[in-house]
């Protein structure tokens, strides 16, 4: 019995030391392909955005991405420096975190983008300037 068990063992330390090598290989030519499945999503709470952006928004106006990118940055950036200030608490009382580097793909891109520029034409704050 005792020997019966040292047999499971080692087959089973062998078992694992396989899989493993396997997993540590390596492709052929040595790329490594990764592909990010995070897909981001935007939620606007304000009840005259929908409207207001319905109104406003159509193909002839749109941007690419990088644009929008770019000008949510700078979006952002005045946001969360008012957000901080305590400027304009009425309107800006959460904090947006936005890295520049991530993709968040154009719809949020463009949605976040026209929310901005709705929140400079219903309040007057600067935020895309």
């Amino acid at each position: 019995m005792k020997q019966l068990g040292i047999f499971f063992v080692v087959l089973l330390s062998f078992w694992a030391c396989t899989q493993q090598s396997k997993l540590s290989k390596s492709p052929g030519n040595g790329k490594v392909v990764v592909t990010d499945s995070t897909e981001y999503e935007i939620t606007i709470i304000d009840p005259g955005f929908d409207q207001w952006y319905q109104m406003n928004f159509s193909a002839a106006v749109d941007r690419s991405n990088e644009f929008y990118r770019s000008a949510n940055w700078t979006g952002v950036s005045n946001w969360n420096q008012y957000f901080h200030r305590g400027r304009y608490s009425r309107v800006i009382s959460t904090f947006i975190y936005f890295e520049p580097g991530t993709d968040y793909g154009i719809e949020v891109n463009r949605k976040l983008y026209w929310y901005f520029r709705y929140v400079e034409e219903t309040s007057g704050i600067r935020l895309l300037r």
